[in-house]
């Protein structure tokens, strides 16, 4: 079974700064892509930006140019760095995993508070 550890969630203020790690157990090659969804409060889950096998990378229009997906193969880590923190940012942040057959893993979430 894969698991999925995100981590480094918080409470910052707005304009601040987070960086979020999510530790996969497996090879991440061994997905066709890592990525981040996040749930507001009140709010339907959306995607945030993803990172496949070969390394291309996307995200939102929401969070583009303030958020930054990347990874540490040796590691098997995948981050997101996030900039520019604003209150609308505030939700909880999974780290997924998909698999060629189409398969998803999640991971169990962290909390991102942005308020001053």
């Amino acid at each position: 079974q894969v698991q999925l550890v995100e981590s480094g969630g918080g409470l910052v203020q707005p304009g601040g700064s987070l960086r979020l790690s999510c530790a996969v157990s497996e090879n991440i090659f061994n997905f066709v892509a890592v990525g981040w969804n996040r749930q507001g409060p009140g709010k339907q889950r959306e995607w945030v930006a993803t990172i496949t096998a070969g390394g291309k990378t996307n995200s939102a229009d929401s969070v583009k140019g303030r958020f930054t997906i990347s990874r540490d193969n040796a590691k098997n880590t995948v981050y997101l760095q996030m900039n520019s923190l604003k209150p609308e940012d505030t939700a909880v942040y999974y780290c997924k995993t998909v698999l060629s057959t189409g398969h998803e893993y999640w991971g169990q979430g962290t909390q991102v508070t942005v308020s001053s």
